[in-house]
């Protein structure tokens, strides 16, 4: 591509806030470059250079795998074997090699293998995937110079340092570039940071002047520059480097770095050169690995493994012990007692003249004999039914957001069960519980009240106060045929303003200013249809988008921006119609959080110059002229009642400027602009400080973050299940407490604890103590004050029905998580029904998610849709990302995906539940299964006074765990449902048996493994006493260690598969297939091993077709001991669930009877589910209730 295109021929300079100015042309240079941590060299447009080339800096292929094609082996083995279990199956794989091994090795090495080998699969194929991804990302193609002023297509990952690119519009950045140049003649373009930083807003960066001329392709033939930049780091918003070009030394700064992964906009291209690649790039310097997580049953899991592996040590020393002294008798005075093992003549195994040798072989031998009372395929078969749970996620149709499109998505599959043991969520406000989509919806002007739509809030406090919410049912009745269709972010209704009738308003004039102001005071982006002529916005925020939007509604359009002027269309109250007015754009001083405000100034075609400004009440009233506070009284009054129902305020104000002060400005601004000094963002704040001032009043805007569908239903289930909800907002107090309310999160009955700095005696402490210290502590004294004294109403009305709400802002929170403090304040909130931190930084956030989490030891939820949110998903067990509207940071850190909040009440009473049921009750029947397997080689052993021979063939013992009553196990775990998806919402209360850990509790973990116990001993007992002393068949032959041990295998089988064919609530074809047909595959497994010749088959030759089916004893024996074994489990189940019934056993009880639809029935089983100390609306109303009985009771007295 030769030609540059068509440039456009304006300019940027007074668009972008004073933030943004240009440096001098002759800066001085940083003093740090060439120090350490300043001293990477960058050869524009000489990336072939010797120079260049002797730097080596890194290329810029990134990757994001955990292994290579030559590191995959041994990694992936290293992590498999840092597992406790898999390194003991490797030590007795390679024990079986010896003389010690009870069994041929290939029966121990292959099962290993093929777990192990089944993990690295997965690994493979996870690694595979992103490897994929980084296969897509690193072959995007950009633009780069290839010399002679031509540019070429060519693949990110070949990009170097120093080479010259141009990126087009909508494409991301390859590499961080040095900005050199864009589509505008000013050098400025518009970036959108959405996945570094979250943000959804534009940002404005701009070239060096030095650097404009470089306007086509072929202006860089013959381009040559030096930058001296800073190191590879971390810091997004920080770059200091200076360039060298033509001689002479500019000073960079981060207007002019590109970060890769950020996206151009609204310009259609920019030239850059690289300056950092690859591993280099702030993004992927800023990427951290998501912490390990690991949920509550699998860190049990591991003690349990431990417990066995104690268990398995117990029994192979006291075996080895008996043996021992058995051995040491076996030769007594040259009588021997066990003359068949000759101890006279035998080998050191039973060699009585080395008992004690004897008894330590023995020791390995039981170590390895006892290794089935260890399951080998447990983890490896949990993690496939955790990555089919999650696919069962991923595909439920109603967590699917069809707006947006969006599913919902388990990023990982490693914490579903955690899902069913949620004790607190902690969420954000903003864009999690509201929409993040404002609606202009009320202002004041000129001290009149306009606005007559009705706020959730609005609804909510009538709904606490008891009083019915009068709404203007006559609005679109009065509306007629010129009723429009619903608009986005508008939801203003009121006669008087709507289709010009402001005109006649008493101040009309002021309402004029005001909606000016609306259409000009912002950084919005007109986007015109050419096809429509309709105008849509890219505005920094919701917020702004609201504002241009009323304008534009109330008939003042804002159409067109240029880089030096604003074209609004109109509405001229003397004619009547619509005309376009142009104001000329000097100055746009932006909106900040110090600040708090923006302003803009801007001449109009009267040629007067006016600061029209808008900002936060704290900071406008105080810059209002003396002589313009007519209305400010009404105006607070309104500011206050809006603030009180929920809705966001901004003052507006503006002012005329005399010529001579406007220049007396900007000479100054253009001083402080171009300092160098440490203080130039200090010495702009104070120009623009003198200069807004002396405002006159025009009025405030209110705007609405709405609830989104379903919260105040989904919290009120999730309150029902038991689960605490914390709302941690930036939002100030009032605006929370009231989301609080519409949520009902609050109700009126809560007594609030209000912890708060605002104290009179704190304030002015702050504004007379010279000693930072004195503030400091006495404020920290408060906070502890008000905490105990909150602790003792709690502790005083124990026993009583009284809820509590703890409400605490930020600056309070700052000394609450103190050491010192931090523990007074968990117990009081853990006592409190809910929870508000407001002005909650991102930090603070994750500090009360650790505090939460380590202080109580349960399991905390977090969710939230912002890049302020991460910290807080990270550090929660369980972190939620919503797929909203503020980018992708929190969902890219999440460990599962939603579109909305509501879809939280399924993801945790529905598929928590199920998952937390269907993985302990599988953990639970796998150690059930094994110990009843392991025990019977326990017990033949002891029965053959521990000579170390096992009772079954070795591929018998072998394949118990992977092919006999492995695909069972899975089904439970992947299909099991205890109650249907309806009653799981119908009755929260059931989610209360995940919290307690009630399915996977120390004693029910041990009451299964007894349960195995008492089948292996009734299988073993039965079969034993049932052969030994008859004949087994017609031709009178007794039974061996053969058919005795094939005849046992059957048996415990037929009983770990019937077993849970008696657990299973939910059966469905699957299930009959893998239970029934697991027990068939044993028999022909038996049939075809035992064709196999002898040297294979061993003692399992011909097994099946000639001993065991042709006996009728053998069929006999199986289905005595199978039913003999199952009667406990049976008993035990029917007195339980008759007797001491489970909640799920109740809710199965209403569903099999058919009472599942009785209102009457329904509301006795879930007043369970209300407690005094209960949230949501359901509890407000029961709350209610209570109150009107006691009023009655008290009455009737």
């Amino acid at each position: 591509m030769a030609g540059g295109g068509r440039r456009r021929r304006i300019r940027l300079s007074k668009l972008y806030s004073f933030a943004c100015g240009k440096p001098s042309l002759n800066d001085v240079p940083n003093e740090n470059i060439g120090r350490t941590g300043f001293s990477r060299v960058v050869y524009c447009n000489e990336p072939d250079s010797d120079e260049a080339m002797a730097l080596n800096y890194v290329g810029n292929y990134v990757k994001t795998t955990k292994y290579t094609l030559a590191s995959f082996l041994p990694k992936s083995l290293f992590e498999q074997f840092r597992r406790v279990a898999n390194f003991y199956f490797l030590i007795i794989g390679i024990m079986s090699f010896t003389p010690l091994a009870p069994y041929a090795a290939v029966s121990a090495i292959i099962p290993l293998v093929a777990v192990i080998a089944a993990t690295m699969v997965k690994e493979g194929l996870e690694d595979l995937r992103r490897q994929q991804q980084d296969l897509e990302v690193n072959s995007r193609k950009v633009l780069v110079h290839r010399g002679g002023g031509t540019f070429e297509q060519k693949e990110w990952k070949n990009l170097r340092v120093g080479d010259i690119v141009k990126v087009e519009k909508d494409s991301f950045f390859p590499a961080d570039l040095f900005l050199l140049s864009s589509t505008y003649e000013d050098g400025v373009c518009y970036v959108e940071t959405m996945n570094l930083d979250g943000e959804t807003n534009l940002k404005l960066k701009q070239a060096l002047e030095v650097s404009l001329p470089l306007q086509e392709d072929h202006h860089f033939r013959d381009f040559r520059a030096v930058i001296k930049c800073e190191d590879p780091n971390a810091n997004l918003y920080a770059f200091v480097g200076t360039m060298e070009l033509n001689g002479q030394q500019h000073s960079l700064s981060p207007q002019q770095l590109l970060l890769r992964d950020s996206k151009l906009r609204n310009t259609d291209y920019v030239y850059g050169a690289v300056v950092f690649t690859g591993q280099d790039t702030k993004v992927v310097q800023n990427s951290t690995a998501a912490p390990s997580k690991r949920s509550q049953i699998e860190r049990r899991m591991d003690k349990i493994i431990y417990v066995l592996f104690g268990l398995l040590f117990f029994m192979a020393g006291v075996g080895s012990i008996y043996f021992g002294v058995t051995t040491n008798e076996d030769l007594d005075h040259g009588e021997m007692k066990r003359w068949y093992l000759r101890p006279d003549a035998s080998v050191i195994f039973f060699d009585p003249n080395r008992a004690a040798a004897a008894a330590i072989y023995h020791f390995l031998t039981a170590l390895m004999l006892y290794s089935y009372f260890i399951p080998i395929s447990l983890y490896v078969s949990v993690e496939i039914v955790k990555v089919l749970q999650s696919s069962f996620i991923n595909k439920d149709i109603h967590m699917y957001h069809e707006e947006t499109d969006k599913p919902a998505h388990a990023r990982t599959s490693n914490l579903n069960e955690e899902l069913g043991q949620v004790d607190t969520i902690l969420s954000d406000k903003t864009g999690t519980l509201t929409c993040n989509s404002m609606e202009f919806i009320k202002c004041t002007i000129a001290g009149v009240a306009y606005g007559r739509g009705v706020t959730e809030i609005e609804r909510a406090m009538a709904r606490r106060k008891g009083s019915p919410l009068i709404e203007d049912e006559d609005w679109d009745n009065n509306q007629g045929a010129d009723t429009k269709l619903a608009v986005k972010g508008f939801n203003f209704k009121d006669e008087r303003m709507m289709n010009g009738n402001w005109v006649k308003e008493p101040r009309a004039d002021i309402i004029q200013k005001f909606l000016q102001l609306l259409a000009v005071c912002h950084t919005a982006i007109p986007e015109v249809d050419e096809a429509t002529d309709t105008v849509t916005y890219e505005a920094e925020s919701p917020d702004e988008a609201a504002f241009v939007i009323a304008a534009r509604e109330l008939g003042f359009e804002f159409y067109t921006r240029t880089q030096t002027s604003i074209t609004v269309r109109e509405l001229d109250p003397m004619s009547g119609r619509k005309v376009e007015r142009v104001y000329t754009l000097l100055n746009v001083i932006e909106f900040n959080s110090t600040r708090k405000r923006m302003s803009v100034i801007v001449r109009d075609e009267d040629e007067k110059i006016l600061l029209l400004s808008k900002g936060a009440d704290s900071v406008m009233f105080e810059r209002l002229a003396k002589n313009s506070k007519e209305f400010e009284e009404q105006t607070r009054d309104h500011v206050n009642e809006y603030a009180d129902t929920g809705l966001r305020t901004l003052i507006l104000g503006y002012r005329e400027l005399e010529k001579e002060e406007y220049n007396e400005f900007d000479r100054k601004l253009k001083e402080a602009k171009n300092s160098v000094s440490a203080e130039r963002d200090a010495m702009i704040e104070a120009v623009v400080e003198k200069m807004e001032r002396d405002l006159i009043l025009l009025g405030a805007t209110a705007v609405e973050d709405k609830l989104q569908k379903g919260v105040p239903e989904c919290i009120d289930k999730l309150a029902q299940a038991g689960i605490k909800i914390w709302v941690l907002t930036g939002d100030k107090m009032e605006t929370a407490i009231n989301i609080g309310f519409a949520c009902s999160l609050l109700r009126q009955d809560m007594k609030q604890f209000v912890i708060t700095l605002d104290a009179p005696d704190i304030v002015a402490l702050e504004k007379t103590a010279s000693d930072k210290a004195v503030v400091t502590k006495a404020s920290k004294e408060r906070i502890i004050h008000l905490i105990n004294k909150a602790k003792a109403e709690v502790v005083a009305s124990r026993g009583g029905s009284e809820a509590f709400a703890l409400i605490i802002d930020g600056k309070s929170l700052t000394y609450a998580l103190e050491d010192d403090v931090k523990g007074l304040f968990l117990d009081l909130a853990i006592d409190c029904a809910s929870v508000i931190c407001c002005r909650s930084s991102p930090k603070q956030k994750a500090m009360v998610t650790k505090l939460v989490k380590t202080g109580t030891g349960k399991t905390t939820l977090g969710i939230g849709d912002g890049a302020n949110d991460v910290g807080m998903l990270q550090e929660a067990d369980i972190g939620i990302g919503i797929s909203g509207v503020e980018g992708m940071q929190a969902v890219m850190s999440s460990d599962v995906a939603i579109a909305q909040f509501r879809y939280l009440e399924r993801l945790l009473l529905v598929h928590g539940h199920w998952c937390y049921r269907r993985i302990s009750s599988m953990i639970c029947y796998f150690f059930y299964k094994n110990m009843t397997f392991g025990f019977t080689i326990f017990l033949y052993e002891a029965f053959a006074s521990f000579s170390g021979q096992p009772l079954y063939n070795d591929w018998f013992m072998s394949l118990y765990s992977v092919l006999f009553t492995s695909v069972p196990v899975l089904a439970l775990g992947i299909l099991d449902q205890d109650v249907s998806p309806k009653l799981c919402i119908k009755f929260p209360l059931l989610y209360q048996e995940g919290v307690q850990n009630v399915l996977f509790a120390w004693k029910r973990i041990l009451g299964w493994m007894f349960n195995g116990l008492v089948a292996a001993l009734i299988i073993f007992s039965f079969c034993v006493k049932s052969l030994e002393h008859q004949a087994f068949n017609d031709e009178g032959r007794t039974v061996g260690r053969d058919v005795l041990g094939a005849t046992m295998y059957t048996c415990v089988v037929w009983a770990v598969n019937c077993q849970l064919a008696i657990f299973l609530t939910y059966f469905t074809r699957i299930h009959h297939i893998v239970i029934w047909g697991s027990i068939i595959f044993w028999y022909i497994f038996m049939m075809i091993y035992g064709s196999v010749s002898p040297d294979k088959s061993q003692n399992a030759y011909q097994i099946f077709t000639e001993a065991l089916a042709p006996a009728a004893s053998f069929w006999f024996v199986n289905f005595c001991a199978v039913v003999t074994a199952l009667i406990p489990y049976f008993a035990y189940n029917a007195i339980q669930t008759q007797f001491f019934p489970m909640y799920h056993n109740m809710l199965q009880y209403i569903s099999a009877s058919g009472q599942a639809d009785d209102p009457e029935f329904v509301n006795v089983v879930r007043q369970g589910s209300l407690r005094p100390t209960t949230v949501g609306f359901t509890a407000r109303i029961a709350a209610k209730a209570n109150r009107l009985k006691q009023k009655i009771t008290n009455r009737n007295r």
